[in-house]
């Protein structure tokens, strides 16, 4: 069961666009973004279900900074943060030391650079390798630095992804990838597990895609209308 919380003013819209999912309705600031009262609706939706993904479409008010560090704060959660959701961390330096969730971060190269600074006083390694890894350590969770060869990295293990192609850089397919990994975070795998086998098939997915459509007129939806094959290509 996938649940997607969006504030009021967008939830009819959210609803009529898929029926696979349920919504749940959070209040909105002037901006139509999440107000600070979202936290305890969010919190309580969380103890409710197995993961969370948070972060896509969000924005960067000062509710969804709050919301974050309220989530980040529950020692008993599982969540992913992608897109606005690290870039309001990025401006939130504190955030590392209240951190009791257990957590995925997935930036691209631009959203690890804007939120290096804000886990750590060291310069950032040249080595995409390195930088996954040094991020890893740093937030004490697992590391999925996107691009061309993935690389997932927690305090102990590296993995770099062979799946994917050029086509794949387009708007919406790192969204894909957050909601691919927070499912098998969901069926149970580990963070790292997870995150390793979301990368891939997310890949497979956007390499069967591309096969069939091409790279150059790519889009997100194409490699979500593929996952299907490409987890029977693995199984």
């Amino acid at each position: 069961l996938v649940r997607v919380a969006v504030p009021q003013p967008i939830l009819t819209i959210v609803a009529g666009l898929e029926p696979c999912y349920t919504t749940i309705p959070l209040p909105a600031d002037d901006n139509g973004q999440m107000t600070t009262d979202a936290a305890g609706i969010l919190i309580r939706a969380a103890g409710e279900n197995d993961a969370v993904c948070f972060g896509p479409g969000a924005g960067k008010g000062v509710g969804v900074k709050e919301t974050l560090l309220h989530l980040l704060a529950q020692p008993d959660l599982r969540i992913l943060v992608d897109a606005d959701g690290l870039n309001v961390l990025a401006e939130t330096p504190i955030w590392v030391s209240g951190k009791k969730a257990s957590i995925i971060m997935t930036p691209h190269p631009g959203e690890l650079k804007r939120i290096w600074d804000s886990v750590s006083r060291d310069k950032m390694p040249s080595n995409r390798e390195d930088q996954a890894a040094a991020f890893a350590e740093r937030i004490q969770g697992v590391a999925v630095l996107k691009g061309s060869g993935t690389v997932v990295a927690d305090t102990e293990r590296i993995y770099v992804n062979s799946t994917g192609n050029p086509g794949m850089g387009t708007a919406g397919t790192g969204d894909v990838l957050s909601g691919i990994i927070t499912s098998l975070l969901g069926q149970g795998l580990s963070e790292y597990d997870a995150a390793v086998l979301g990368v891939f098939v997310h890949g497979r997915s956007g390499d069967l895609a591309a096969k069939e459509k091409g790279q150059i007129s790519l889009i997100a939806t194409d490699v979500i209308d593929y996952l299907p094959a490409a987890f029977k290509s693995i199984g």
